[in-house]
């Protein structure tokens, strides 16, 4: 499990290797992620967009952003929790991700939120150090 708060936001991302998904003598490999927003803050906010910034274990990387998450805008008031599951795709065997939110106050502010960088591995693979 992986965590970052950013202005009372706290942000908590559980990954998963999906085994059947995922093909590697195809490098395909495929994970999916559990995140869990919870407002802590006293105001009102709502998730406008997301930002995603993957590498994989070759070093590419890939950039992803867009309008909400899994096509909500969810709105959380003080103490609300809104969670969701996604997934990613890579050629590679590992990689990491990070990003952050774009979330609206309710006096019409942005703040941007951060969501911690959060390894994908797949479980019990031999791992070589560069």
């Amino acid at each position: 499990m992986y965590q970052a708060t950013t202005c009372s936001i706290t942000v908590t991302v559980s990954p998963s290797y999906l085994e059947e998904e995922s093909v590697p003598e195809d490098n395909h490999w495929f994970w999916a992620y559990t995140i869990e927003i919870t407002n802590g803050s006293p105001d009102t906010v709502q998730l406008r967009s997301r930002y995603w910034h993957i590498t994989d274990a070759r070093g590419h990387v890939e950039e992803v952003n867009g309008a909400g998450v899994v096509g909500e805008e969810p709105i959380l008031s003080p103490g609300d929790s809104f969670t969701y599951t996604s997934g990613c795709p890579l050629s590679t065997s590992s990689g990491i991700m990070r990003g952050h939110y774009r979330m609206e106050t309710s006096d019409g502010g942005m703040i941007t939120v951060e969501i911690p960088a959060f390894s994908l591995d797949v479980p019990n693979a031999r791992r070589i150090m560069h």
